[in-house]
């Protein structure tokens, strides 16, 4: 197999094209002691030692790194070591290997996250936001299933008041018109319509 092109990715590092496919990310000194070259073969042995020593062993402390200034799902964890250009196996290797120690626990992850927005996002919002963080929708109804049988619940009405006392609304003043523009600005934040009807037609913000 011919290496076809090595790409400048910056800080030395190198992404290397072999028969016009980007296959993995060197750096300069890699590609200097290994022969890596445009236009040479590249051989079977320095293959192997890429994608089985060099490569896994650098994802595994990428991913180490990584968790060290912050805690990522399985899924942002994998997305932020394809942005390293790392190998799908590799990527594969390192998140079972911080996973094997605990480092990386959707379920865990999603639990604080929940805790942590509770009180300040609606429920929907937060399956949102979860989701997009990769973690799948089971994880985010079990912990949720979780957090109530240990009696944490979100009330929404009371967060709908509050946030609505911060905008100054009142529902005594208020016409139809305004009525109708809070209820679509509540509901883009992802409250339930029965909640949002029980607050925005009543005649005060708090009980």
């Amino acid at each position: 197999m011919t290496v076809t092109q090595l790409t400048d990715m910056g800080r030395g590092r190198y992404k290397v094209y072999i028969e016009d496919r980007p296959a993995f990310a060197l750096y300069r000194g890699e590609l200097s002691r290994l022969e890596i070259r445009e236009g040479k073969e590249i051989t079977e042995e320095s293959l192997r030692e890429i994608r089985e020593e060099i490569l896994p062993l650098r994802a595994k402390k990428r991913a180490m790194n990584l968790l060290q200034k912050r805690e990522y799902t399985s899924a942002s964890l994998r997305e932020k070591l394809r942005d390293g250009e790392y190998p799908e196996a590799c990527i594969e290797e390192a998140v079972a290997y911080v996973e094997s120690y605990g480092y990386v626990d959707d379920r865990r992850y999603t639990k604080d996250f929940i805790v942590y927005n509770l009180e300040r996002k609606s429920r929907m919002r937060i399956e949102q936001d979860l989701m997009r963080k990769g973690v799948h929708k089971d994880t985010i109804r079990a912990v949720f299933e979780e957090l109530e049988e240990d009696g944490t619940r979100q009330d929404e009405v009371s967060m709908i008041r509050n946030l609505l006392e911060r905008k100054k609304y009142d529902a005594k003043t208020a016409d139809a018109q305004e009525k109708q523009r809070i209820y679509a600005f509540l509901y883009r934040k992802g409250f339930h319509a029965d909640a949002i009807s029980r607050v925005i037609c009543n005649n005060k913000i708090k009980n």
